[in-house]
């Protein structure tokens, strides 16, 4: 594990305690520690309830050999939504709920989209232009046979200006 999550984890852990204690402080340690049980349960039946919707549009993408798309991306974030209502402490049921809640989830998507951009180097991003040239039309030698569902595409890759 690298020194940067090892950092990040521990300032999130003592940010979570932190809260509880301020919650505990301000609706009682009884009322918290049943707060945050709550919000464990309702994790829980959020997981269940997501997950479950999330891997039927998954199974019905394959069996209809589309693309996943966004829905192996949606099950990622339900997969650590549901992880994070699951542990005790408020913060992390809060980004739990960003990554459950289907209204809500395109905003850890846009978060996680930038930083994966922005760690990729400039050549792989954004959109790749390309030129392309048509061969001439060959016309297939008589009694031999011809596929005509095979493509060729020929062309350049052009960097970005």
């Amino acid at each position: 594990m690298t020194s940067r999550l090892r950092t990040v984890l521990g300032l999130g852990a003592l940010a979570e305690l932190v809260v509880f204690i301020a919650v505990a402080a301000w609706i009682g340690l009884g009322w918290a520690i049943l707060a945050s049980l709550a919000t464990s349960a309702l994790g829980w039946v959020l997981l269940a309830k997501q997950g479950t919707k999330t891997l039927t549009e998954l199974r019905l993408r394959a069996q209809e050999h589309r693309a996943p798309g966004t829905a192996l991306g949606d099950a990622g974030l339900v997969a650590a939504g549901g992880f994070l209502m699951i542990l005790p402490g408020f913060i992390g049921d809060v980004l739990g709920l960003l990554c459950l809640l289907p209204g809500t989830r395109k905003l850890p998507r846009a978060l996680i989209a930038r930083a994966v951009l922005n760690r990729l180097p400039d050549r792989a991003r954004g959109p790749v232009r390309v030129q392309s040239t048509r061969p001439a039309q060959v016309d297939p030698e008589p009694g031999v046979a011809h596929v005509t569902s095979t493509r060729v595409i020929e062309g350049t890759v052009v960097d970005k200006p």
